[in-house]
């Protein structure tokens, strides 16, 4: 496999390549990777067979709870608030991101040969940083509307209007995107030409710029750059939010100081990454929440009373 560890060999293997009759977006017919192998998590078949269920019990879990969580803030009125307008959003996000990989990673299980295309390759590793970055910055905004809930109560309402909480979610999105497409302008163009086994069961960012034909240490660097500046900034901002709630209630009652380990506890368990963070939401966030237990007894009462009826 070539490499390239300078600048100038690089730019002669892409002079050599482009101007090539023969030659691919650039690249060498003969040269250019058309899929990816996913090694996956086991080469058992009795171990794949049991993860098949295991995964596929999870993943059911987290699309169906959170799907609960964001029916149950849509249809009771109680919940028309800005804490469950964000707490829906982060359900939705949580949907996403379980299912950008893991339906084919379960299908996987029972496939014996596990591929996946170049450009479903390039889908996974966007989806995945959207889906990330936008959670990590969505949690943020939930420990903004916590700090003004418990710091400011008087201006809540006036300060978490629909328009602040509608922008709040636009911006965590709009994060997530740039975060994503920041990692995807050079992955794309980045000359794969032999290695293609990728030791996940997913595109993983890292391992997959490890297969490209140069010296991607540069690289590495700036990806794990890019994703741990994004992580320890809303990092900070989440300790310092909650920092001053804590301060804010230490002298109030026992329930507000409750309250409060109660949202900090929820988002110090919420994990970024793979499909069980959607799994953890709707039990970390929801069934530990007195309103939203009721709303849901409420639909499930009011869904009960339509099956009398009928």
């Amino acid at each position: 496999m070539a490499r390239f560890p300078y600048p100038f060999q690089l730019s002669v293997f892409l002079a050599d390549n482009f101007s090539s009759p023969e030659s691919v977006n650039g690249w060498s017919n003969k040269s250019v990777v058309t899929e990816f192998i996913l090694l996956g998590l086991s080469s058992s078949q009795d171990i794949q067979l049991f993860l098949f269920f295991i995964f596929s019990v999870f993943y059911g879990a987290a699309v169906l709870g959170n799907i609960l969580i964001i029916l149950t803030v849509i249809i009771d009125s109680r919940l028309h608030s800005p804490m469950y307008f964000l707490l829906s959003n982060l359900s939705f996000i949580d949907v996403c991101q379980a299912t950008f990989a893991t339906p084919k990673m379960i299908a996987d299980f029972l496939n014996e040969h596990k591929t996946i295309t170049f450009q479903g390759c390039m889908s996974q590793i966007f989806f995945l940083h959207v889906f990330g970055g936008s959670e990590m910055v969505l949690l943020v905004a939930m420990a903004y509307d916590r700090y003004i809930a418990i710091c400011k109560p008087l201006h809540y309402m006036t300060i978490m209007s629909q328009r602040v909480c509608t922008v709040l979610v636009g911006v965590s999105w709009t994060t997530g995107i740039l975060h994503s497409a920041s990692h995807l302008a050079f992955t794309v163009n980045l000359p794969f030409c032999g290695p293609n086994k990728v030791d996940n069961f997913f595109c993983d960012l890292p391992l997959v710029i490890k297969l490209a034909c140069l010296d991607t240490y540069v690289l590495e660097i700036l990806v794990l750059t890019n994703s741990g500046l994004l992580s320890l900034i809303c990092f900070l901002l989440l300790l310092i939010s909650y920092i001053i709630i804590l301060a804010t209630v230490h002298h109030q009652a026992s329930g507000g100081m409750s309250k409060a380990f109660s949202t900090l506890s929820a988002h110090i368990t919420v994990v970024f990454f793979t499909v069980f963070t959607p799994v953890l939401n709707p039990m970390i966030y929801t069934l530990r929440n007195k309103d939203v237990k009721e709303a849901m007894k409420k639909l499930r009462n009011r869904h009960v009373g339509s099956k009398e009826v009928f």
